[in-house]
């Protein structure tokens, strides 16, 4: 009973409140049931000496609780588990690994640093031109193994070959040898081939050198027989060294390019030529003009290709050149100056690889649409597969890498060497009063010839900008601007073309030579033996 003199209930006695009592009345779930047993209840238990009372300590079991009320792990989330454990745990192991190297391996005076050391410093030393591509921002030796990384995963990708084609490839086939040759003063042997008229009969002779990916059978492509007979020309035609059937140059330069050309007039007994040079072609075009300018009757360039590097050019003419090209050609002239045993391995998946391909693939090229006419016309596709046949005959990649190096490497000189001036009086003291004594005499140097352009303002393989440049440097070539046409729509199997071309060159046809009836004349030598001449127009 309390002090009121009211009786107390059980629940006030035992210190529960009302709600406990009804809480004993109602079923609980077994986690409350759990709950309430290990929860503190408040009731201590004294032992028989009543010196000393135990408690049970309260805990919660939320970890269980929640748990149970949690949704159950799924699979994928104990795999990303398991992952993160096993990559924390490689971390670390390649921690360990590299602190163990750097203290034993790659110490100052370990025996692998002592003979690495060297060579490495000079490749770095090498390949540190690389670092000024980078931003200032950017630690070279963070930034260089993610460039790479991303090199060699993209060379991955493009090793698997996930593209199907519909249409079966064609084969490079394998055709007879046909070319007439020459042997040349250091034993190689040289390919050509004529056209047109015959040597006694040709008023005027075309020597052309091929272009890129092309032989000796291209010439002028697609002109006829007649056309030539009418003008009475006389075009030959060569391989380049390495390519179609002429043997490799060990040590192949412009220079000696234009040698080889002097040595085939002199065995063909050419006196006077009109060199022809086209797109790429138009670089040993260029070098016949340098060193064999007596030659050369005059020259014919039909979009011709200059050094992209040449100091000569302005920014303005830099950046139309480079914009017009593809990122491939652009990296291929990078690696061509740079690294250039690494264009063996593009052009080994192109045109080495054994299969034909569009001319724009295999030589990484912009087309206009004039040219996308013309390059899918079947008359140019079995034109281009025969050229380009015979001229990886060889199967060698070494000639087609010379090629690329020497349309960027530095030439041994310029196209202003060729611009037609007076020659400046030699330095001393003598040769200013020989000048200052005599009447001085206006000699020119130079290249004396005509020289003519044609370019299609279309053209995006040798965008227009490059022909500005060379009507700059060398004033006097005539350029020939031709409206709504591209680099092949103008060269390739066009008739009124190339009867234009030549009617500019030589005027009104004339035909060939003709050869009189051969008035033969004996004449007595002083020996009493007879001697035989003819007589020839002159």
């Amino acid at each position: 009973m309390d002090e009121s003199g009211r009786s107390k209930s059980w629940t006030e006695a035992v210190g529960r409140p009302e709600t406990w009592a009804e809480d004993i009345g109602r079923s609980k779930s077994w986690t409350e049931e759990l709950a309430s047993l290990v929860e503190d209840t408040g009731i201590r238990y004294t032992g028989v000496d009543h010196t000393s009372s135990l408690s049970t300590p309260s805990f919660e079991l939320k970890a269980v609780l929640e748990g149970e009320k949690a949704e159950s792990e799924s699979f994928r989330e104990q795999m990303k588990g398991f992952a993160k454990a096993w990559g924390e745990i490689v971390v670390e192991l390649g921690k360990g690994c590299k602190d163990v190297v750097l203290q034993s391996v790659l110490t100052d005076d370990s025996y692998v640093v002592k003979k690495v050391r060297g060579p490495c410093r000079v490749v770095v030393e090498k390949f540190s031109v690389l670092n000024e591509f980078l931003p200032e921002d950017r630690d070279p030796v963070v930034a260089w193994p993610v460039i790479l990384s991303v090199i060699l995963i993209t060379l991955s990708v493009l090793c698997v070959n996930i593209k199907h084609e519909s249409t079966p490839v064609p084969l490079v086939q394998l055709h007879a040898p046909s070319a007439t040759r020459i042997l040349l003063p250091d034993g190689r042997n040289m390919s050509y081939h004529e056209q047109g008229v015959s040597a006694d009969k040709a008023r005027y002779t075309l020597l052309a050198a091929h272009s890129f990916l092309s032989s000796r059978l291209a010439g002028i492509p697609g002109i006829k027989l007649s056309l030539l007979e009418e003008f009475g020309v006389r075009l030959v035609t060569y391989d380049l060294p390495g390519f179609g059937e002429s043997d490799p140059h060990s040590n192949r330069t412009l220079q000696s390019s234009a040698m080889d050309l002097l040595h085939l007039t002199d065995a063909l007994k050419i006196d006077k030529f009109w060199m022809v040079g086209y797109s790429s072609g138009a670089i040993h075009a260029w070098a016949a003009l340098k060193y064999i300018p007596h030659k050369i009757a005059g020259a014919v360039m039909f979009a011709p290709m200059v050094n992209p590097y040449d100091p000569g050019l302005t920014k303005e003419e830099k950046t139309g050149i480079w914009e017009k090209w593809t990122r491939k050609r652009k990296f291929n002239y990078y690696l061509a100056r740079r690294f250039p045993r690494f264009l063996r391995y593009f052009y080994r998946r192109t045109f080495l690889s054994g299969k034909h391909g569009p001319i724009d693939k295999w030589l990484s090229l912009t087309l206009s649409e004039q040219d996308k006419v013309v390059t899918e016309d079947p008359i140019f596709k079995k034109f281009w597969q025969r050229d380009v046949e015979e001229s990886i005959r060889q199967g060698n990649v070494k000639p087609f890498v010379e090629e690329t190096v020497l349309q960027v490497s530095n030439w041994p000189f310029s196209i202003t060497d060729l611009q037609v001036q007076k020659k400046r009086p030699e330095k001393g003291l003598f040769h200013w009063f020989n000048f200052m004594s005599d009447e001085p005499e206006c000699e020119l140097v130079g290249f004396l010839e005509p020289i003519h352009i044609w370019q299609g303002m279309e053209d995006l393989v040798v965008p227009p900008v490059v022909t500005d440049y060379v009507a700059r440097v060398l004033p006097n070539a005539v350029v020939h601007k031709v409206p709504n046409q591209g680099h092949f729509s103008y060269f390739y199997f066009c008739d009124e073309c190339h009867r234009e071309i030549l009617s500019t060159l030589f005027g009104e046809p004339q035909g060939p030579v003709e050869v009189l009836d051969q008035e033969v004349i004996r004449e007595e030598d002083g020996d009493g033996q007879s001697q035989t001449t003819s007589i020839l127009p002159s």
